[in-house]
């Protein structure tokens, strides 16, 4: 029987919308003959993406889909800026216009910032007005009586409210499906596909709804689209269905999926088995990672960091043995921004997932694939190459210039890569330096080259013992470790995308210095030395990861399918 191939399949993770073209109530800020309404540069350097872009990566993304004649495309999770209400509403807009312009369907999965909990949450945000000044937001009207602006267009729906926008794309039962189905049933109304959860001590008992589905779009292929978000109630007393009544997503994942959804391993379980007798074949997502997407590169975060957000969402080694149990073979995820391939398993029995990166967030791509019956070729279609809007710029410049700073790099980028990788590098500044890193330590770094780096590892004085190659030492001695540590957080969210974006000098270098001086996390004595040694530990991971990376991967189903008909 020869191998069945499937149409491809687009792949778009963290797209994060937000319309800069939206009504909140207020006029926005004018550049040129635009008016704008344009999130804030410094709220920006202090996020892991980027607000205002995401309209135009999203339809540069949408168009390149279009010229390669995709008509499957999935949603992996946080397609929305903040699950606001007018977001929400305007990229549905956007993408039933695409579907009828060129027979496209959209296939939805919820990510912690498109919906929260049965009510859903308020939302304040920083924005531009006139002068480049900034105003506040809000979709509380306490919070916008103090000096801001009051629009319920800032609202988050809750479950279902907040699904019934995106209903055409999967999340309900269409006509054209060959076979959908919840983990409930073959009911897609809401009130069918809920499931009850209780907090610690009892006192707060809810039913909330999960939206997980699966859908056969072309005989034979089913994907497994899976609702991973989590909001577990806490002990206390509060209004009913309030925010704060429930943990927030975002932390949880495939950790808390296997607590508080049990159920959905069941079902996934079910699935794969009569996916062996009907001789279909199964391809499965959810927003958050099944596998750690650095495939262990990151330890070394725990050890120098904390609890960071990463090591928070890293998912255990409970998470893999449950998907090797339950017969899925190939997962791919989204919410870390991340560009990665990990595998694990044994024998037979094995699991790939595909971390998809962010159109927002460094380095911008999405990921087409190709199934088939016995393995599934995945490509990364990268956007680093796409314009950035001048007018953009122009309004942040505009911000600067209101709060007397100096324009960051970011501001002046001639191309969309060179302002993610420009963000990046504020974003250390601005986030991971004053509340990831020990302070003591990061005053101690930034002050230093990286040549004094090397000369601090070695324990040398000025230009001895540092261990350099002679070809290397002017490169580090004119390089601030500023810019070094910028391109350690490239390389790890970025694998071998990042490459490119990186001077090959400079990669000579960084490995040089890993080689010599970098250390394993159990090695970490507490020392300034011996942090840095970790970290360079880390960064030569990162190199491995960027180095075996291929922009090209090809998953083999290791369980051969029956050779029956469908």
């Amino acid at each position: 029987m020869m191998p069945r191939s499937y149409p491809e399949i687009a792949v778009i993770a963290d797209a994060h919308f937000h319309d800069i073209d939206a009504d909140f109530g207020f006029s926005g800020v004018r550049i040129g003959d635009r008016a704008l309404m344009m999130r804030s540069w410094s709220d920006t350097r202090q996020s892991t993406r980027v607000f205002n872009e995401s309209a135009g990566a999203l339809l540069a993304a949408l168009e390149d889909v279009r010229k390669r004649g995709i008509r499957h495309v999935v949603l992996l999770g946080d397609y929305s800026d903040d699950g606001q209400r007018a977001t929400t509403e305007k990229l549905a807009g956007i993408l039933q216009q695409h579907s009828r312009d060129h027979g496209t369907a959209f296939y939805a999965l919820p990510g912690n910032h498109d919906i929260f909990g049965p009510r859903g949450r308020h939302h304040t945000k920083q924005f531009l007005t006139d002068g480049g000044q900034a105003i506040l937001v809000s979709s509380d009207a306490g919070v916008a009586r103090e000096g801001g602006v009051f629009s319920d267009r800032m609202y988050c729906e809750g479950y279902p409210d907040g699904l019934r926008p995106m209903a055409n794309f999967g999340y309900f039962r269409r006509p054209e499906y060959i076979h959908w189905e919840s983990p409930f049933g073959s009911s897609d109304a809401p009130e069918d596909r809920v499931y009850d959860v209780t907090s610690p001590d009892g006192v707060n008992r809810y039913r909330l709804m999960d939206a997980s589905y699966l859908v056969e779009p072309e005989p034979g292929l089913w994907l497994l689209m899976i609702d991973a978000n989590v909001f577990e109630p806490l002990d206390g007393t509060f209004l009913d269905g309030e925010e704060a009544a429930f943990t927030d997503s975002t932390a949880g994942g495939w950790n808390a999926m296997l607590r508080a959804k049990p159920f959905i391993l069941s079902w996934v379980s079910d699935i794969t088995r009569r996916a062996s007798l009907l001789d279909k074949t199964v391809l499965a997502f959810s927003h958050y990672p099944a596998l750690d997407p650095f495939d262990g590169a990151s330890d070394a975060e725990k050890t120098l960091f904390g609890d960071t957000n990463v090591v928070r969402r890293t998912p255990r080694r409970e998470v893999e043995e449950a998907f090797l149990s339950a017969g899925l073979q190939v997962h791919f995820s989204g919410h870390l921004h991340v560009e990665g391939v990990t595998r694990r398993g044994y024998d037979s029995s094995r699991v790939t997932n595909i971390a998809v990166p962010s159109l927002v967030a460094f380095p911008p791509a999405f990921k087409v694939i190709r199934p088939t019956r016995h393995h599934l070729a995945v490509d990364t279609v990268a956007l680093s190459a796409i314009a950035v809007d001048r007018d953009l710029l122009s309004g942040y410049r505009l911000e600067a210039n209101g709060r007397h700073e100096c324009g960051a790099d970011a501001l002046f980028a001639e191309s969309y890569g060179a302002f993610l990788q420009a963000h990046k590098r504020a974003l250390v500044v601005h986030r991971y330096l004053p509340k990831e890193w020990p302070g003591a330590f990061a005053a101690a770094i930034l002050a230093m080259n990286v040549a004094q780096a090397a000369q601090c590892l070695a324990g040398g004085a000025a230009g001895e013992g540092d261990g350099l190659e002679r070809s290397s030492l002017a490169l580090a001695e004119d390089l601030p470790m500023i810019d070094l540590i910028a391109d350690w957080y490239c390389l790890r969210q970025g694998g071998h995308l990042s490459i490119e974006h990186i001077e090959p000098e400079r990669l000579a270098l960084y490995r040089s210095l890993t080689d010599q001086f970098g250390r394993a996390p159990d090695a970490y004595d507490g020392s300034l030395p011996g942090f840095l040694g970790v970290f360079l530990g880390a960064l030569g991971l990162f190199l491995d990861r960027a180095e075996k990376g291929s922009p090209n991967i090809v998953v083999p189903f290791e369980r051969a399918q029956q050779d029956v008909p469908a």
